[in-house]
């Protein structure tokens, strides 16, 4: 199945629960908005692209699930219910956009019934053209590659990541896939290990030749020549800001600032690789929240207490990367060179409307 999809049979929304691998490969099925905000919250659910489709899944989930028959209390319920849903993670511009997407659908319903139709419609829509961007991601991607190139990544971005195929994981399958031999080092990304739990597991299953390292080690690889190119995904990106960022940002898994640095440091090509819909040309850097996490997932490891119970925690999910380090951004549309120019990149690509 896709990462998250549309589950026709109990009109809910089925998603790869991700906080089981790599132990169980399991579907959890949210059937009510609360269960998806909690699956998105907790992270049965994660990777930007893929909290797109959650967005999206998740207006159409509120609609089916809204029982008022009167056209304007069902909109503003359902617009209630899609508010909760783009709130749940602050740092994935994806995740709001893609509500708001499918929330279009509703100002052109003149009933309930045609409300429902056209939000699932839509939500349909935007998880098909992800997986269509993703593949054009991977395609321009690939180019960017040689034969034998060893690619070092961060977290996890790839088809878990994604409604199908991946992002920086998608530029590896598609030079698999255009005859290159490529291999991954793949950080752990503590403290949750999303690159040791889901990228080891997605790339062995395509015969993905990989090495699992932990993130202190990505320096030593990089200086022993071991890196061919560090290849990453996106939460956000935004195209101006303050100070070094004054060319813009990309934020990702925290973790991915230290490993630009490093490979700027070590002549070693950082590449970006995301659908335009995760450019925010809106946003200044020093604007983007960056979402912090519960202190447990440092002061325990696997529910088991791993640093005193009272010790002062600071967990941020992610951090911004100045555009100064990125050497290319992948989008579905081509490889750029930063910085960024808005009239190359945004705005992202139409979904199309329920009636297209």
């Amino acid at each position: 199945m896709r990462t998250i999809e549309w589950d026709g049979d109990r009109d809910a929304v089925a998603m790869v629960d991700q906080t089981k691998l790599p132990g169980t490969y399991t579907t959890y099925v949210a059937e009510t908005v609360d269960e998806l905000v909690e699956s998105i919250r907790k992270l049965r659910v994660r990777g930007a692209p893929a909290l797109g489709g959650a967005g999206a899944l998740g207006v159409a989930l509120a609609a089916h699930r809204n029982d008022a028959t009167d056209c304007e209390a069902f909109a503003a319920a359902v617009r209630d219910d899609a508010e909760r849903v783009a709130s749940a993670r602050p740092t994935a511009v994806n995740l709001s956009r893609e509500v708001e997407t499918v929330l279009a659908e509703l100002d052109a319903a003149e009933t309930v019934a045609e409300a429902r139709e056209r939000t699932l419609t839509r939500a349909k829509a935007v998880c098909d053209r992800d997986v269509e961007r993703n593949r054009r991601i991977g395609e321009h991607g690939a180019t960017l590659l040689s034969d034998g190139d060893t690619v070092m990544t961060h977290c996890n971005a790839g088809a878990l990541a994604t409604v199908d195929w991946g992002t920086a994981l998608g530029v590896v399958y598609s030079a698999q896939e255009a005859g290159k031999e490529v291999s991954v080092i793949a950080n752990e990304t503590r403290p949750l290990n999303q690159g040791s739990r889901i990228t080891t597991v997605e790339l062995r299953e395509r015969d993905v030749e990989t090495t699992l390292i932990p993130d202190n080690a990505s320096g030593l690889c990089l200086q022993e020549g071991r890196v061919d190119a560090v290849v990453v995904g996106a939460d956000r990106i935004v195209l101006d800001g303050a100070g070094e960022f004054a060319d813009g940002a990309v934020f990702n898994k925290i973790g991915t600032y230290k490993h630009a640095v490093l490979a700027d440091r070590h002549d070693v090509p950082f590449v970006v690789a995301a659908p335009r819909s995760t450019i925010d040309p809106e946003t200044a850097a020093e604007d983007v929240e960056i979402e912090e996490r519960d202190p447990s997932e440092l002061r325990e490891i696997y529910g088991t207490q791993n640093a005193p119970a009272d010790v002062p925690v600071y967990n941020p999910a992610f951090d911004p990367t100045p555009m100064g380090l990125v050497d290319y951004v992948v989008t579905e549309t081509g490889v750029f060179e930063p910085p960024l120019d808005r009239a190359d990149i945004a705005p992202p690509d139409a979904t199309p409307a329920a009636d297209d």
